[in-house]
């Protein structure tokens, strides 16, 4: 397992942890136990930066709710429960079109970096935004 996915793995089980009254109600995540598989789909292919993805996929473990199919959760989530600034938002989009995902979410402050956006992309990806990380959690995650 690469060491950047270990560490962002840790990070979204953190903030799992620190938001369990908000994310989970009454169900307690440390009474349950964790089996995480990583495909690397980002270009270094470290793992570094998916905390946000690895939050919404325990959360939705421990809710019973399956992700969105052919989505892809972008933002890196920091142990302090925010999310960090996409330094590329356009590259990122043309990244998710390559890997044919249907639904891009992004955090809102991303918006703005997606004027220069090709007008074909817009068409071939939802991209969805998010406010917090769990906004977050509740868009990846399949009503």
């Amino acid at each position: 397992m690469p060491p950047a996915f270990r560490e962002s793995t840790k990070v979204g089980e953190q903030n799992v942890y620190a938001r369990a009254k908000n994310l989970l109600g009454d169900r307690d995540p440390r009474g349950h136990e964790f089996s995480i598989q990583l495909r690397a789909m980002d270009n270094d292919r470290s793992g570094a930066g998916l905390g946000l993805p690895v939050m919404v996929a325990l959360v939705g473990g421990l809710l019973d709710r399956n992700t969105r199919g052919s989505t892809i959760v972008v933002g890196s989530l920091n142990l302090g429960g925010s999310v960090e600034m996409i330094p590329n938002a356009v590259a990122i989009a043309e990244l998710a079109v390559e890997k044919q995902a249907k639904v891009l979410l992004m955090p809102v402050s991303a918006r703005r970096g997606l004027n220069d956006l090709p007008d074909d992309l817009w068409t071939k990806i939802s991209i969805e935004f998010y406010k917090d990380p769990e906004d977050a959690v509740f868009k990846g995650l399949e009503e």
